[in-house]
């Protein structure tokens, strides 16, 4: 039983992230390299995080009730400022492959390094924070035993999974508010992540704590579709299978041998 809880859901949290780097990613050995980069960088938020959290701990005392929260807030700002270094880097990465390229053009765009560096972000976020929960799941013990949840952990899974993909939507319109030098979306996209992670502190009442995530997850979705550029009728033709007809079409007359 503890392996079927422990493979279900660690589908639930990590599977839409993985099925995404297999189906988008995995192929472009360009995008593999921003993946990793995103990666790294989220490793460095952790890491300035963790040391943060070390000194806070040694100067004010375990027992200070605000200093959790205090932590969080720190984290989630750590993250964006490394988010925002990652871009940084990554536009610096365009312009050079756009300077070696014949034609002028990066070979991957900007919104792609978004996307990829969003899904890294939340693809190595939701490793360290499921991890420990999906040892403790595959046994021995009874969830729930003790007068707790019994759905501690099928809800972290998707917790864990909403909080990949706000990281990958995350990516995608924190990208875009930096290239066009948007405060407000910046804001946002800051704002909504402390957000966020304040809704976790509910926990265990989760009905208080993952609607309000699912919903925002949903919104920030939408809003980062559309920034991508996407639009209802990008997503009726995609349903439809149907393809754009050629804007040009060459007669056979055009074919043949002009006389002599």
């Amino acid at each position: 039983m503890g392996a079927a809880v422990l493979l279900g859901c660690a589908a639930i949290a990590l599977g839409p992230a993985v099925a995404l780097v297999l189906l988008t990613v995995a192929a472009e050995p360009l995008l593999v390299i921003v993946l990793v980069a995103g990666a790294f960088f989220w490793l460095l938020s952790l890491l300035a995080a963790s040391l943060l959290w070390s000194v806070s701990v040694q100067l004010s005392g375990r027992e200070d009730a605000a200093l959790l929260l205090l932590g969080a807030a720190a984290a989630v700002l750590l993250q964006e400022l490394c988010r925002f270094a990652c871009f940084k880097v990554l536009k610096k990465a365009d312009e050079g492959l756009a300077t070696l390229s014949e034609d002028g053009r990066s070979p991957i765009s900007l919104r792609q390094m978004a996307y990829v560096s969003g899904l890294s972000f939340g693809l190595i976020s939701g490793i360290f924070s499921i991890a420990n929960i999906l040892a403790d799941s595959a046994g021995p013990g009874t969830v729930g035993i003790h007068g707790d949840s019994p759905y501690y952990f099928i809800a972290s899974a998707f917790l864990t999974m909403a909080l990949v993909l706000l990281h990958t939507f995350w990516g995608i319109i924190f990208f875009d508010a930096c290239e066009r030098r948007r405060a407000g979306g910046l804001g946002l996209v800051v704002g909504s992540h402390l957000l966020t992670s304040g809704l976790t502190f509910l926990n265990p009442w989760y009905e208080a704590s993952l609607g309000p995530i699912f919903i925002l997850t949903l919104c920030t979705g939408l809003w980062a579709f559309s920034t991508a550029g996407g639009s209802f009728r990008n997503v009726l033709k995609c349903l439809s299978c149907k393809q754009e007809p050629e804007g040009q079409a060459m007669l056979y007359s055009a074919l043949q041998v002009p006389p002599e």
